[in-house]
């Protein structure tokens, strides 16, 4: 993919060239703009959790700029429209990491070559499904890290480079996405925030040693992801395919050496969303079959599984707002699970329960809004309570505080294992 990139670096400068030597690239009627905001973020820590930072989990300041060209039509495409996207952000984390970092989140072109067919070529954040917070078939890269330490909820999506094509048409609308290069999901490590550790027997953190191996950068781990979907009256309803890897480390490579890697997966699944009793309602379903595991009798990779989510959301009046959702998560093939295990082997559950509740309440002219999000597994007994309260001062400065509230039975569950991890969070952020 660095040959992609260079070629979008190109693009990217060759449009600030309004010449006719680059007339497939030359700006339109309106110039590029800049925007973007200045953020700074600090999270507090309290209980104890044995990573490399007991105070703080979050003390940066963050640059972000975005940018957007739109070239003219080339004269060879009647149908040609197009657009050069771009942000990235400016890190400065003298706590953690002691130096500024750049992230690029967005560098892609998006065009429209024929009238029902839409491209989006580079690097790009993906999303589809119809779960809040709560993911079936979205099987693109997450952020765990940000999602616990308190940053904005849309660092919860990690970018991916790939080719998006949209397909329009009256009898369905598709969507088919290809990924080069694989992307993991960012989970602890143990700097940040501590974790149950199965090769440690307990919580990790500053101790932990594992090993990631991601699948080489090959033709054959190719990613690729589709959706098809169609509005039914005022439903829409969606069928899904994916094939590639799991986004975390479901596999043990070799464990003495404290080795993990991302097993293949192919997974299948549909989605229906519609105004139901007042709000909206929706229904989702995934089968995740576990390629290399698939009679589920290898005690070191994870069993294929099914997954249904239900939820609903209504608008209450005076700016508030309330939803609720229930997943239930089944492993296949639990008996021959449970016969390949040793006698010292962790065992994890056949069926996994959980509850979501949401809350949002404006006021002040919608200037305040006050959310509670909560996560909560009658089967793993454990809890997680996100409340924030974010105030637009003015137009472009706002404040968010909030906290990470977590608690659990046991010390290796969902959230269970991040009980040490509690914190509360402030951040201020300008945007121009």
């Amino acid at each position: 993919m660095d040959k992609i990139k260079i070629i979008f670096f190109l693009l990217f400068f060759l449009s600030f060239f309004n010449n006719p030597a680059y007339s497939a690239f030359q700006l339109g009627e309106n110039g590029p703009r800049v925007g973007g905001f200045f953020e700074t973020a600090f999270g507090y820590k309290f209980g104890h959790d044995q990573t490399k930072r007991d105070d703080f989990n979050l003390a940066e300041q963050r640059l972000q700029l975005e940018t957007a060209i739109y070239p003219n039509q080339p004269r060879f495409l009647y149908q040609w429209r197009a657009a050069i996207n771009f942000s990235g952000d400016f890190i400065v984390d003298e706590y953690f990491s002691g130096k500024t970092d750049f992230e690029l989140r967005q560098f892609n072109l998006v065009a429209t070559p024929f009238q029902n067919i839409d491209i989006k070529l580079g690097r790009q954040i993906l999303t589809w499904g119809t779960g809040n917070l709560v993911f079936l078939n979205d099987l693109f890269p997450k952020d765990y890290i940000s999602f616990y330490i308190g940053r904005d909820l849309e660092y919860l999506k990690r970018p991916s480079e790939a080719v998006r094509i949209s397909y329009y048409q009256d009898l369905f609308n598709l969507d088919f996405v290809v990924v080069p290069d694989f992307e993991p999901n960012k989970m602890p490590k143990g700097e940040r925030l501590s974790f149950f550790d199965s090769l440690e027997s307990g919580i990790a953190g500053r101790n932990s040693d594992r090993f990631l191996k991601e699948p080489a950068n090959q033709p054959e781990n190719s990613e690729f992801a589709l959706r098809l979907y169609r509005n039914i009256n005022s439903y829409e309803v969606a069928l899904y395919g994916f094939r590639g890897f799991y986004k975390s480390p479901r596999g043990y490579l070799d464990e003495a050496a404290h080795k993990l890697f991302y097993p293949r997966l192919d997974a299948y699944g549909a989605s229906i969303r519609g105004p139901a009793a007042g709000g909206i309602a929706n229904f989702e379903f995934a089968y995740y079959n576990s390629r290399q595991d698939s009679n589920g009798d290898n005690r070191l990779i994870e069993n294929s599984s099914t997954k249904y989510l239900i939820g609903y959301k209504r608008d209450l009046g005076n700016d508030l707002t309330v939803g609720a959702q229930y997943l239930f998560e089944h492993t296949l093939d639990y008996d021959n699970y449970r016969e390949s295990l040793l006698a010292d082997d962790f065992r994890w559950d056949k069926n996994h329960h959980l509850l979501t509740f949401q809350i949002t309440k404006l006021f002040k002219n919608q200037t305040v809004k006050v959310n509670l999000f909560t996560f909560y597994s009658p089967s793993a007994q454990d809890c997680y309570l996100r409340p924030s309260l974010a105030y637009d001062l003015t137009d472009s400065f706002k404040v968010t505080v909030g906290a990470n509230l977590i608690w659990g039975r046991d010390d290796y569950t969902e959230f269970g294992q991040f009980e040490h991890n509690k914190n509360i969070y402030l951040r201020a952020r300008y945007s121009f």
